[in-house]
């Protein structure tokens, strides 16, 4: 997780966020780019790490993995032209990696496909929609008759070094920069010297600021704190 970590924060970063979507929205036997194609405005993921509700546009580096989503063919028919530019792909791992480059264009993303699901036998716990069927796909109505527990579920995750983490940075700064450290004499006492400490928080202040982009590097450091 370091290596990989390490391989997506330049240019002084050096934190990424995690997202997953647990299960991935997919239908019954739908291919890879109409399971892409049902969410052209944003990838349906959530944000894991506590940087709050916010929602950012964009990230500077991102890896990227979905597993258990048909790779079954996608060529349209013969004298039809593709459903999509997804459609019109060689390849379910180029379909990924053209869907990541249109909703972050600029970003660094690799992209990985893997057709094992996510397995959720017992001890996992069943917390599952029963709009579910046994492999973790969606259903459009809740069966007739109770089906049986979820077995797998495709999975998207991703770790992103993301400008979401100036406010979580930025936040961290203010609040340990309101620590009286008078008060703690046994924190001092056990090594750590004072111009050390003020070292250590003014290199997080200046890592927040290496997670600025586009209207987020105009936004000033009051207005983030006030989110």
């Amino acid at each position: 997780m370091t290596h990989l970590a390490e391989t997506l924060t330049f240019s002084g970063r050096k934190v990424v966020a995690a997202w997953a979507s647990l299960p991935f929205p997919a239908r019954p036997g739908c291919s890879l780019p109409d399971a892409l194609c049902a969410h052209p405005q944003a990838v349906p993921w959530q944000l894991l790490s506590p940087c709050g509700e916010r929602k950012v546009s964009g990230c500077f580096a991102q890896s990227v993995v979905l597993r258990g989503v048909c790779k079954e063919s996608h060529i349209s028919c013969a004298g039809k032209p593709p459903a999509s530019p997804l459609h019109a792909c060689e390849s379910s791992e180029e379909v990924l990696q053209r869907y990541l480059h249109t909703l972050f264009p600029g970003a660094f993303s690799t992209s990985h496909l893997l057709q094992q699901p996510c397995h959720t036998q017992p001890p996992y716990p069943q917390f599952f929609s029963p709009l579910l069927t046994r492999q973790g796909f969606l259903l459009d109505k809740p069966p007739r008759y109770p089906s049986a527990a979820v077995e797998s579920i495709p999975v998207l995750a991703a770790l992103q070094a993301a400008p979401v983490l100036r406010t979580l940075l930025y936040r961290l700064y203010k609040d340990v920069q309101k620590l009286n450290t008078r008060r703690w004499a046994s924190f001092f006492s056990a090594g750590v010297e004072q111009g050390d400490f003020q070292e250590a928080l003014e290199e997080l202040r200046t890592l927040s600021q290496c997670y600025e982009m586009g209207f987020e590097g105009g936004e000033s450091e009051d207005e983030a704190d006030s989110d």
